[in-house]
């Protein structure tokens, strides 16, 4: 349940992990115990203690007690995963007959937890999984969570960044067939994927359903790119793993001092029903970057957003459902969120040119920081750190505002290693019935709902039926019937 005023206690803090790839992340020097490669299914929270906290005092940060909420929001499920820090990124399957989220866990032992949702109002741990020897993986580990399908059959796929001086570090995502859920004894490992060139993992992916028929994987990888894999191929056991293409960092990006980022953080990707192109939107160095990845062996730039007052690299972006306008975030204190037109031209050519001012701008508190976010047009929800799960409506991506919240972080404000990257990591929002869903770094898992959202499609709102969501049966919407030859 939610802590009320009399419940309310200082959250713990680290000094020595990262929130995100500002802040390198340091290996802990802790005995802990590894959960089994396949163990058996969860009753509970792990409650495994952290070593590496300090205890911090003080009050909670934006709102007064009973005052963390927005009316028209209702918490519907809670769950606590154990150690402060542990938790990474959310994902929830789309089919109501498969009500599964999947958080990843992160740093020692890294691995991902399996929510089921059957009934949101009793949400509860039904399998965990952890990696092999985990007390001797170096870095951040489990990260982001991402699921497909192909055929008949579902897959899960857990991206992970180890570093040198253990084991793994050529170790970018684990892929598991997931099919046999809710029976967690029919969960197994299926292949991992390395990248051997740049070592370091893959600090975010994204899987897309590609108009000319193929399941992808798009990785970020410690390089001056991302990789593009096919997975049909990759299960099929392909020797090159299923790489089928990269897309690079623009020529002229100059490296950040000091920085270790090379390349992208994260993207999006989506079919452009106006110019019948697949797009990536990267966030990187530089700032965001638009390809035309229609074939996926020879990606194209279209444009890019560079050159911004006080951005110099990309954190996260998505695309309304046009492929108009794009919401964007850079990672770093009193940064708000950012909005720009990519077709400034004000028609639906592509723009060949570099895009430097952004049109609008949105934050839930100047003295904070928002962290990632998923669009349902006009809708984007956003995973606010310390301001927890915000809702903001972009129809006018001019004027921005706040339409829903919930403050799912309780602790004091600033506390963890000077910064306020501490709170709500990660959400998603399930398109059939609107369920929403948040990964919190400090108190676990959320879902929610919002009055008046019952659900989305894009057709409700005269827009193409786009999102981050894939239709791994039928492709995205507006493409040709039967997918594109590959030439």
């Amino acid at each position: 349940m939610k802590l009320n005023s009399g419940a309310r206690v200082a959250m713990v803090a680290a000094s020595v992990v990262s929130m995100s790839l500002l802040v390198s992340v340091q290996q802990v020097n802790a005995q802990t115990t590894a959960a089994p490669a396949a163990p058996a299914p969860a009753t509970g929270s792990s409650g495994t203690p952290s070593p590496y906290l300090t205890q911090f005092g003080g009050t909670s940060t934006s709102y007064q007690p009973g005052k963390n909420r927005s009316d028209n929001m209702k918490m519907l499920s809670h769950v606590p995963l154990g150690a402060v820090f542990t938790i990474a990124d959310i994902e929830i399957e789309q089919e109501l007959s498969r009500p599964y989220a999947y958080v990843a866990r992160r740093l020692v032992p890294s691995g991902f937890d399996v929510i089921d949702l059957k009934d949101p109002a009793k949400a509860k741990v039904i399998y965990r999984w952890r990696i092999e020897n985990a007390e001797l993986h170096q870095g951040a580990g489990g990260l982001e969570s991402r699921y497909f399908k192909l055929g008949s059959k579902y897959y899960f796929v857990l991206a992970v960044q180890f570093k040198q001086g253990g084991p793994d570090a050529d170790l970018g995502a684990i892929v598991f067939d997931v099919t046999g859920l809710p029976n967690p004894a029919l969960v197994k490992e299926v292949g991992r994927i390395r990248e051997k060139e740049f070592i370091g993992g893959f600090h975010e992916h994204f899987m897309y359903k590609h108009s000319d028929g193929r399941t992808l994987l798009v990785v970020t990888t410690t390089g001056p790119y991302c990789n593009i894999y096919d997975m049909a191929k990759f299960l099929s056991g392909a020797q090159d793993q299923g790489l089928v293409g990269r897309i690079p960092v623009p020529q002229g990006m100059s490296a950040i001092p000091n920085f270790p980022m090379l390349g992208y953080h994260d993207f999006y990707l989506a079919y452009d029903p106006v110019t019948h192109q697949d797009k990536f939107y990267g966030a990187g160095l530089g700032g965001y970057h638009i390809y035309d990845i229609s074939k996926p062996e020879a990606p194209q730039l279209i444009t890019s957003v560079t050159g911004v007052q006080g951005v110099q690299w990309g954190h996260t972006i998505a695309a309304d459902p046009l492929g108009r306008y794009a919401i964007t975030e850079t990672e770093y204190q009193y940064a708000p969120l950012r909005m720009f037109d990519l077709k400034p031209k004000g028609d639906n050519s592509n723009f060949q040119g570099n895009i430097s001012r952004s049109i609008g701008a949105w934050t839930a508190n100047w003295q904070n920081l928002a962290h990632n976010f998923e669009m349902r047009w006009p809708y984007v929800f956003v995973s606010a750190y310390e301001d927890g799960l915000q809702v903001v409506n972009m129809m006018d991506p001019t004027n921005p505002i706040t339409v829903g919240y919930y403050d799912t972080y309780d602790g004091p404000h600033n506390s963890w290693a000077g910064n306020v990257m501490q709170g709500a990591w990660g959400v998603d929002v399930r398109n059939a019935d609107g369920l929403i869903v948040i990964s919190d770094l400090q108190t676990g898992f959320w879902a929610f709902k919002m009055e008046g959202f019952d659900g989305w499609n894009g057709h409700d709102w005269g827009m193409p039926n786009i999102s981050s969501v894939q239709d791994y049966d039928n492709g995205p919407e507006g493409a040709p019937k039967g997918g594109k030859p590959i030439t």
